[in-house]
């Protein structure tokens, strides 16, 4: 997609390796996404997701909850950096605290997050783990807004990933991965394209309503 839109700003908040941001940056030095990448903040001091960011020259922030009277006060400090970045969209991206109304209210229905699992189904940790369990056929990858509950925000794109007989968590999760680093930019741009309203739970994304566009190689394998 092409745009002639200023550049959408993003926060990308990680706690672990930073795939799907690296992901992000290959999207916007590609051209498909219109977005830039203005600060990388973690809460995890051994984060890989701040080493990729060091290395892209961008800043890469450890804000560490532990350094806080209480998670309000920190959350209260993420509020400040995203401010002072001028950061439109909150990008979620492998981030293991869930964020609470001291946070969202600053940036309502602008905090996107990833989950490896097709929900409602699967919330929370272990998301692979509670599919095999489950014996479920089909597990996958979903786009949300964050609202206060735990993966509970209204779906913006899913995608769909066989279960094999033989898969453990790890080969499933590889499979998942491949579909987040698809949709997740695709997600994005879509913002960034202002294509996406919401409606109560519902995810409107006007050109797909129209018929004008086609979603569907980047939401299935």
């Amino acid at each position: 997609m092409s745009s002639k839109r200023k550049p959408l700003q993003l926060a990308v908040l990680a706690s672990g390796r930073g795939s799907n941001l690296q992901a992000i940056l290959e999207a916007i030095r590609e051209g498909k996404l219109s977005a830039r990448v203005a600060v990388v903040i973690s809460d995890n001091p051994e984060a890989l997701a701040l080493e990729r960011a060091r290395q892209q020259g961008l800043p890469a922030l450890l804000v560490k909850p532990q350094a806080y009277s209480s998670k309000a006060a920190y959350e209260q400090k993420l509020v400040e950096i995203c401010k002072s970045y001028q950061v439109e969209l909150i990008v979620l991206a492998g981030y293991m605290r869930l964020l609470s109304s001291t946070f969202l209210k600053h940036f309502l229905n602008r905090v996107v997050n990833i989950h490896p699992a097709l929900l409602p189904a699967f919330i929370g940790l272990n998301a692979q783990h509670q599919a095999l369990e489950y014996g479920v056929r089909f597990s996958g990858c979903t786009v949300h807004f964050v609202d206060n509950g735990m993966d509970t925000g209204p779906i913006l794109l899913q995608a769909v990933v066989p279960v094999c007989p033989h898969d453990t968590e790890d080969t499933l999760a590889a499979r998942i991965l491949v579909q987040e680093h698809r949709i997740y930019p695709l997600a994005l741009e879509l913002i960034a394209q202002g294509q996406v309203h919401l409606e109560g739970r519902r995810v409107w994304i006007e050109d797909w309503e129209k018929g004008s566009v086609n979603l569907w190689p980047g939401i299935v394998p």
